[in-house]
């Protein structure tokens, strides 16, 4: 009996002592994430000198048992431009952190910039990890790195960056998301604008107007924001220029370089005057782009108006799959263009690509202008130029070359298409392909090989050298 009662007393100790003790510590906690008053932080605030500013978010537990928040950690770690102080107490990694049912609990952070530090990237990153039942979640710290002019959209925060006018050039302008040319609106980026692309940002231009106005000693620059030396030839490093459904867009003395797809042309306003073009390129230069060049689509049923392509002295060249493509049909006329293949990518085609049809809409349509002359069309692969078209009564296929240099293993003797004299296969003798240097030798199969009835515009090449007597085929003259 004694015994019994001992054990009686023994057990009531325990679990009064459990008891006890989960007044501090609970039983059982929650199985679920936390919540986030925002999932990014932005530092819009651009210094032209030495500057810090704070932001707060609130971290949330919306259970009914406590959440134990296994570790905050930022992850920079004490190298990063950030600093945090959670609920109070600062540092860089947090662990075995508990919060009640229901509560939430504030992380303070604090950036500091020094604008004038040519190291310092355009844009600042960092995130902070919060790592509950085995699920990592991540808040993104976002903070202007230099003084320049910032542009971006965050559409689930319901941020648009509306562009018209004439943007500033007295300092760079770097794209975060979508700068936004929307539809009835007109931006013109004038000669000596330096534009730096963030991860994934795009310049889009729905139903608006682009112009970029550069001039032979003045060009514009369109490249990542990376500015190290190991990304001057990484492509991908943003999307790109987007022209949707656009009025007459006009890109002159541009270099675009390292992008996804460097121009990306999607239909035309069906408003748009008969026979002008959707898009025109001259004395551009576009590079290194991971898949496209140029990119004319049509495919898209939903497009009232096909895109139409104008493009002249320019060069597109060493792009991962194609430095032209056409997709869906829609016009092109080109004239003293290299479009050159040159790329090492293993998904790399012919440098030009044209289809009047796209499998994934069904969508076919007309070629009425399908016009390149005087230009070079050649790189690595055996065939540098492909059309892949279909016929039906209802639908125009109207295509010219003439006096183009062209690398195909068969030479195509079709008179509907190649018209007077095109060459094939001969070396055009450029001098550094491998540094973007597409001047050539004497010795080029491209010197007086154009034809004057295809006169440059202007009357000057790409380095502004005037024609004299047979012009050279390309946008370079010897």
């Amino acid at each position: 009996m004694k015994k019994s009662f001992l054990f009686l007393c023994y057990i009531i100790f325990v679990v009064f002592s459990i008891s006890l003790s989960s007044c501090n510590k609970p039983l059982f906690y929650s199985n679920s994430n936390l919540s986030f008053s925002q999932d990014t932080v932005f530092f819009d605030t651009v210094f032209t000198t030495i500057g810090s500013v704070t932001k707060k978010i609130k971290i949330y537990n919306n259970d009914s048992r406590t959440l134990k928040i296994d570790q905050v950690a930022l992850l920079g770690g004490s190298n990063s431009e950030f600093r945090i102080n959670v609920d109070g107490t600062p540092g860089t990694n947090f662990a075995d952190l508990e919060l009640d049912p229901n509560d939430s609990l504030f992380i303070f952070i604090e950036v500091t910039i020094d604008p004038n530090n040519g190291l310092s990237p355009m844009i600042v990153e960092d995130r902070i990890q919060f790592s509950t039942n085995g699920t990592n979640q991540y808040v993104e710290l976002v903070a202007w790195g230099q003084d320049a002019y910032f542009h971006y959209s965050y559409i689930s925060e319901g941020i648009f960056d509306l562009n018209e006018g004439i943007w500033e050039n007295d300092k760079p302008h770097v794209i975060y998301g979508a700068a936004i040319i929307d539809e009835g609106k007109t931006l013109e980026i004038p000669a000596g604008t330096n534009i730096y692309m963030h991860k994934n940002a795009l310049l889009y231009v729905y139903k608006g107007t682009l112009n970029i106005t550069g001039t032979l000693e003045n060009e514009v620059l369109i490249q990542g924001d990376r500015l190290e030396s190991f990304y001057d030839d990484v492509p991908g490093q943003y999307y790109g220029i987007y022209i949707v459904e656009a009025k007459p867009c006009n890109i002159n003395y541009a270099i675009i370089k390292n992008a996804t797809t460097g121009i990306h042309i999607n239909g035309s306003d069906p408003t748009n005057p008969t026979n002008s073009y959707t898009t025109t390129i001259n004395n551009t230069q576009i590079y290194n782009s991971a898949s496209y060049g140029v990119f004319l689509y049509n495919g898209d049923a939903n497009f009232m108006e096909a895109g139409r392509l104008k493009m002249e002295n320019s060069i597109v060249a060493k792009n991962g799959i194609h430095s032209l493509i056409v997709v869906g049909g829609g016009d092109y006329n080109i004239n003293h263009c290299d479009l050159l293949g040159y790329s090492q990518s293993n998904d790399a085609g012919a440098a030009v690509g044209i289809s009047n049809y796209y499998n994934g809409t069904g969508v076919v349509r007309s070629i009425n202008e399908g016009i390149i002359t005087n230009s070079v069309l050649y790189g690595y692969q055996d065939y540098e130029f492909v059309i892949d078209t279909i016929s039906d009564i209802a639908l125009t296929l109207n295509f010219h070359m003439q006096n183009n240099l062209i690398k195909s293993e068969t030479i195509i003797n079709n008179p509907s298409i190649f018209i007077g004299e095109n060459y094939w296969n001969e070396s055009p003798f450029f001098k550094d392909v491998i540094g973007y240097d597409y001047t050539f030798w004497s010795t080029s199969a491209l010197r007086e090989r154009g034809n004057i009835l295809y006169p440059r515009i202007n009357g000057l090449d790409l380095n502004g050298t005037p024609n004299s007597g047979i012009p050279d085929i390309g946008a370079y003259e010897y």
